[in-house]
């Protein structure tokens, strides 16, 4: 059926599409949207061996096109094609073709294709026009192309209020004295950074934009309608058209719908063309590719206007968001090098690491474990003391104080930036959109209104809207709360795992009869639970993703944003508890639980609870966080993210050319065209793994910062190929996304803020309690003789009978080199010789005072410094602020000169009639006087039209 009237051309001469695969047939009219769908022929089949006819050539050709038409001259064309295709279904006589019965699946498949035919033709009724493939195969893949005219694009744009630029530019005033010539010296430095992509000529003016309005189309500067509204636009708006347009089978309410009744496998707008070619034809896809998606353009710009230009508002704000997260991370991985550098500076001017390094001083330690451990020298723990103090020192408390206002700082430019750029994108004063219901919620629905039919009485109220009410998602709500519960248990039993893991190990290997592996047990446990671990949080990870999608179908949202907030918060809240439960075990539980020599704890009967290095649990913890950090980033945010999606279009790829080959066509056309190539990518699912991988990264750049000062150099480093990695993904691995209008990045700002809170907290209680900073200074300006940190290790170990250990757990055939009556360990008890032996010492309440006073002292002063950062910095930047204000005034004074202009050739109009009265006049000299009194009247009458009109 071609523009709605039945043709079938013999050989196949209408199967050529456009050359750029971007048009109709015509190579005039644009393609907006495509559907695809896979089909079952059941009409008729070939017997074997049988030729084929002639008449199935000639159908081969056959292609649904509509131009548009509205009212009686579409219903015509669309009985003939129900006539066309009733006539082939009762195609009798043909040689090799007999009439099969229909087995449940083509019965299936025959609903599938009058929901689709019904759906089409709801599409013409909505004003759309449609260009359809044959379906000359026994099964294949089919598309259905989708073009909106002006009067729909125009319709839709004023009914969805889109935002379009109207004749009028105004200048934008620029900041003068200092700031002005900053920003011209920084531009001057950064134009080798800058990407080439075309720019707006005359930056200082902006085009003054509004809501798009047929009755005042006179405003807008419109110099081709088929361009006026661009491809991203134009997408949008048959989006919303596929949304809405319902059919009366099973209820269907749009496209969403459709998809997941499998009526259609997929919808989508066509990308600009191919990004790498042979041809000079340059797109904003190629232009994409060229200037940001290569890893080669690393050091350049984003270029942020062409990325929300061709992805919409949504996707340009996270990649804004995303580069202005990666700026932010240079300064604090300058100071993060220089506190580590302080580190290694000082470590050999570090008192406490000397004295655990001389082997003069003879600290002879209890055993690390019952019967099998000996006793062992203090100076043996040398290394671990000497890399502990990289990381414990007193430049990461500057460190952690730095990194909270840091965040704080990051948050407040962020709502700077995104002010800046709703106001140049045309966002101010945007209203959010009244969304569609999801297809799972339409199909509780109409569960519930079948279930209610009986009950429904005729004086019911049938304006009523029915809804799904609280009592209806109890269900999904109890199975949310107690599965919750259950995976954030899985958690902790991994983690739990993982400490038993390392108890027992350490155990056996202490058993072992090398003296090698005997010296190593603490490396060679640390490191193999630190890795087990990893792989626990990364399978973990996937599962829980999945896990949280699925209940938030159970709940049953009624639209995609509630989907998504409530998706997001789940998501989060498991994959917070599993990155970080095991840091948390490590940062403030390993040790705290182990006892005393004599009086140890145990688990399982016989495994003492695992102990904290020497130097303490700080190196511990940092390589805990390290190897998680990195392992996650290039595990799961790199080879995760290239590997799968490239695995998902192969096999996609291989199974569409797997029925190609079963059956090839001579008469279609060997060159893919541009819906093909795009039906193969990755369909877009969500910024929300985007987000996600970025929040937790930022988690652990801020939460345990004053453990791994290099976190932020590693975030750096990875996120400057992440932002490539993604924007490589979207421009050639994904069709492309829908373009969404979003004034600001939602619930994610919240989470954000939320992490740079509970920083301060978590920093405060590890430099408080997990490192040596207070009890060194306690030690220093409290306990210390001359004021300086010698004898600081002698004052933080405590004495032990070896005699009173408990029977079985002395050391068997000790080798140690003298006779040993006292054994030292880290706390703060009194000796054997006290009357209250190995109770709390004085010095340990005094240090506990201290650590909390100083966790309040902390927590106070930091967040007292970001309330005073978010208070000096203003949200909305003062320049915006006035243009906003000055773009309100242009857009009254424009209106008014336009009504100006429109009163005026109103006015010349009723003169021009008035002259050719007059003329008239001088011919009919008898009705002078009746004239006259006609001719007052006008006058009058034109005064109080002038005066109406200017209300209006």
């Amino acid at each position: 059926i071609i523009n709605n009237y039945v043709e079938g051309t013999p050989g196949g001469t209408m199967d050529k599409a456009s050359p750029s695969g971007l048009r109709f047939r015509d190579s005039k009219r644009k393609v907006d949207y495509v559907l695809a769908y896979h089909y079952r022929r059941r009409l008729a089949r070939h017997e074997p061996g049988a030729a084929s006819p002639e008449p199935r050539r000639g159908s081969a050709s056959v292609a649904l096109v509509s131009n548009g038409g509205t009212g009686k001259g579409r219903a015509e064309p669309q009985q003939q094609q129900d006539h066309g295709q009733r006539v082939l279904r009762e195609w009798p006589g043909l040689p090799g073709l007999e009439v099969v019965e229909l087995s449940p699946l083509d019965a299936l498949e025959e609903e599938r294709r009058l929901q689709r035919e019904e759906y089409e033709r709801n599409l013409l009724e909505a004003g759309l026009e449609i260009e359809k493939d044959p379906e000359n195969k026994s099964q294949g893949l089919s598309f259905v192309r989708i073009h909106a005219p002006w009067q729909v694009l125009s319709r839709e744009a004023e009914l969805l209020k889109i935002k379009m630029p109207t004749k009028k530019m105004y200048e934008i005033t620029e900041e003068k004295g200092i700031l002005k010539t900053l920003n011209e010296i920084w531009c001057k430095l950064t134009e080798p950074l800058q990407p080439q992509v075309p720019q707006q000529e005359n930056t200082k003016m902006k085009t003054l934009s509004y809501p798009f309005s047929r009755e005042k189309i006179y405003l807008y500067n419109i110099k081709d309608k088929d361009t006026f509204f661009d491809n991203a636009t134009r997408s949008r708006i048959v989006r919303e058209i596929l949304k809405r347009t319902s059919t009366k089978a099973r209820n269907s309410m749009g496209i969403g719908t459709l998809i997941a009744n499998n009526v259609y496998d997929a919808a989508y707008p066509l990308h600009d063309g191919e990004y790498e070619g042979q041809n000079d034809d340059m797109n904003e896809r190629k232009l994409l590719y060229q200037e940001w998606a290569r890893y080669g353009v690393f050091y350049k710009f984003q270029p942020i206007d062409l990325i929300r230009k061709y992805f919409g508002e949504k996707i340009g704000l996270y990649f804004a968001w995303l580069g202005l997260y990666t700026e932010f991370l240079i300064p604090s991985s300058v100071v993060g090098i220089i506190v580590f550098l302080y580190g290694c500076i000082t470590i050999e001017s570090d008192i406490p690491s000397k004295e655990m390094c001389d082997q003069r001083n003879a600290f002879t330690m209890c055993p690390l474990c019952d019967k099998f451990c000996d006793y062992w020298n203090l100076s043996s723990a040398c290394a671990t003391a000497r890399a502990s103090h990289l990381f414990d020192n007193p430049a990461t408390v500057f460190f952690s104080i730095f990194m909270a206002l840091w965040a704080t700082m990051f948050l407040e430019q962020w709502k700077r930036l995104q002010m800046r750029l709703s106001y140049f994108w045309d966002l101010t004063g945007l209203e959010e959109e009244e969304e569609h219901p999801r297809p799972e919620y339409e199909n509780k629905l109409l569960q519930k209104k079948l279930k209610n039919k009986n009950i429904i009485t005729e004086n019911s109220n049938e304006n009523e809207k029915e809804k799904l009410t609280w009592s209806d998602r109890v269900p999904g709500y109890a199975a949310n709360f107690g599965l919750i519960l259950f995976m954030i248990m899985l958690t902790f039993s991994a983690v739990f795992g993982v400490i038993v893991y390392r108890i027992t190990t350490a155990a056996a290997l202490s058993f072992s009869t090398n003296e090698t592996t005997r010296a190593n047990v603490r490396v060679t446990v640390t490191a193999t639970a630190v890795i087990i671990n990893l792989v626990v949080v990364l399978i973990l990870d996937e599962i829980y993703g999945a896990v949280a999608k699925w209940l938030t179908e159970i709940e049953i949202p009624k639209t995609e944003k509630t989907f998504e907030e409530r998706l997001i918060l789940k998501a989060f809240l498991l994959k917070f508890v599993n990155s970080y439960a095991s840091i948390f075990y490590v940062a403030f539980f390993k040790g705290r639980f182990v006892g005393r020599p004599g009086r140890y704890v145990y688990v399982f009967e016989g495994y003492r609870m695992e102990e904290c290095a020497p130097g303490g649990c700080l190196m511990e913890l940092c390589i805990q966080l390290s190897i998680i950090m990195l392992g996650k980033q290039l595990i799961q945010n790199n080879l995760f993210e290239i590997g799968i999606p490239k695995l998902k279009k192969l096999f996609r790829k291989l199974k569409d050319e797997r029925t190609v080959l079963k059956e090839m066509d001579t008469n279609q056309s060997k060159d893919p065209q541009q819906w093909d190539l795009d039906y193969i990518l990755e369909p877009f699912t969500g910024l929300t793994p985007e987000y996600m991988e970025m929040i937790i990264q930022f988690g652990f750049v801020t939460l345990f910062v004053a453990s791994f000062p290099l976190a932020p150099v590693f975030a750096l480093l990875n996120n400057i190929i992440e932002v490539r990695l993604d924007a490589k993904k979207f421009v050639t691995e994904l069709r492309r996304p829908d373009t969404v209008r979003e004034k600001d990045i939602g619930i994610w700002y919240n989470i954000l803020s939320v992490i740079g809170k509970l920083s301060v907290i978590i920093n405060a209680f590890v430099i408080a309690v997990t490192s040596d900073f207070i009890p060194r200074l306690m030690y220093q300006y409290a306990y210390s003789q001359n004021g300086t940190m010698h004898g600081f290790i002698n004052h933080t170990l405590s004495y032990f009978n070896v005699s009173q250990l408990k029977a079985g757990t002395q050391p068997e055939n000790s080798l140690f080199a003298q006779e040993v009556s006292f054994c030292r360990f880290k706390d703060y008890r009194e000796p054997p010789w006290s009357p209250h032996q190995y109770e709390f010492s004085k010095q340990y309440w005094a240090v506990l005072s201290a650590r909390l006073a100083f966790v309040i002292l902390f927590q106070n002063l930091v967040m007292f410094l970001s309330v005073l950062v978010d208070w000096m910095i203003p949200d909305i930047p003062k320049d915006i602020s006035e243009q906003i204000k000055k773009e309100k005034t242009v857009l009254v004074d424009f209106f008014l000169k336009e009504e100006h202009d429109k009163l005026k050739l109103i006015e010349s109009f009723i003169a021009h009639d008035k002259r050719k009265r007059r003329s008239g006049t001088k011919r009919k000299r008898t009705r002078a006087a009746s004239f006259s009194q006609c001719l007052r009247s006008p006058k009058g009458s034109f005064t109080s039209f002038s005066s109406q009109h200017t209300v209006v």
